[in-house]
């Protein structure tokens, strides 16, 4: 379902990541590894929902550290469509194997 909104295969796993875990800071290689992706298609997607104000970025050094931004207008129905995406997804999953 969440995939029908957000084309970027990329972006929908860092949004998964993010609205699933609002507490969650991490720098781009961390999320490369965590997701699996390319740092480089990681990075621009994260200045896309930075600049967007889906997510807050604070430097350490020369490193960008990324969080959920808490005041974001929609982070609540985000995290519910993301849960609901999630539920919808193992059912069918589990009708499959059954």
């Amino acid at each position: 379902m969440l995939d029908i909104f957000v084309t970027s295969r990329v972006r929908r796993k860092i949004i998964v990541v993010f609205a699933k875990y609002p507490d969650f800071k991490t720098h781009v290689r961390g999320l490369s590894k965590l997701i699996k992706e390319d740092p480089g298609n990681i990075q621009r997607e994260l200045k896309r929902l930075a600049k967007g104000g889906f997510l807050t970025v604070t430097k350490k050094g020369n490193t960008s550290i990324y969080q959920t931004n808490k005041q974001f207008p929609i982070l609540k129905e985000l995290q519910s469509i993301v849960i609901k995406d999630q539920q919808s997804s193992s059912k069918a999953s589990s009708k499959i194997i059954n």
